[in-house]
């Protein structure tokens, strides 16, 4: 391959993958219907699929709505369209309407003071790779957010970076409805 070529990424199949990462497929078409692409291709890889997961269900100090802020907060400031589509889908299935989604992208959740402070703090620390203010911080732990939490934001973080990654090197397929771009 020359250097002027593009280099395809084919999502595998069921069939392509490991006999541990089948049962994953399994699970995945089980609990959501299908295998989102990105999932699959994890499954190239005999262990990062199970690991992706495992972080992904992780037990947290976060709800699951502060977990959609931060992973829409991250995946529109890094322009992942894959996982701004995938978790705007699951926004709205934790109850964000879509306005409320289009906002959260843009670091600001007016609606509710504490999705506020805390998607104006990811978008500090995910545009400053890891870096806040004082203020910031400070206004995070203001609205109610505690140390504990200071940490689960950053492992939800790091995992979204994982996948909008991954996705900008490979350019798999979106196979949830588009999300609007902002």
């Amino acid at each position: 391959m020359t250097t002027t070529e593009t280099r395809t990424y084919a999502v595998p199949t069921r069939a392509e993958v490991s006999a541990t990462n089948q049962g994953i497929f399994d699970n995945l078409k089980k609990n959501l219907g299908f295998v989102p692409n990105l999932y699959a291709y994890f499954g190239k890889n005999e262990t990062a699929l199970g690991d992706y997961l495992t972080l992904q269900n992780r037990k947290s100090t976060l709800s699951v709505k502060e977990r959609e802020v931060i992973n829409l907060v991250t995946s529109q400031i890094n322009g992942c369209q894959y996982c701004q589509s995938a978790h705007t889908a699951l926004g709205k299935m934790v109850g964000f309407t879509d306005e409320q989604i289009l906002e959260v992208r843009t670091g600001v959740a007016s609606f509710n003071s504490k999705l506020d402070a805390l998607a104006k703090f990811v978008a500090e620390v995910v545009e400053n790779r890891g870096r806040a203010s004082e203020d910031s911080k400070e206004e995070f732990f203001a609205a109610g957010y505690t140390e504990a939490n200071l940490i689960d934001v950053v492992i939800v973080v790091g995992d979204k970076i994982m996948s909008n990654y991954l996705h900008a090197l490979t350019g798999l397929e979106i196979d949830f409805p588009l999300a609007d771009k902002i």
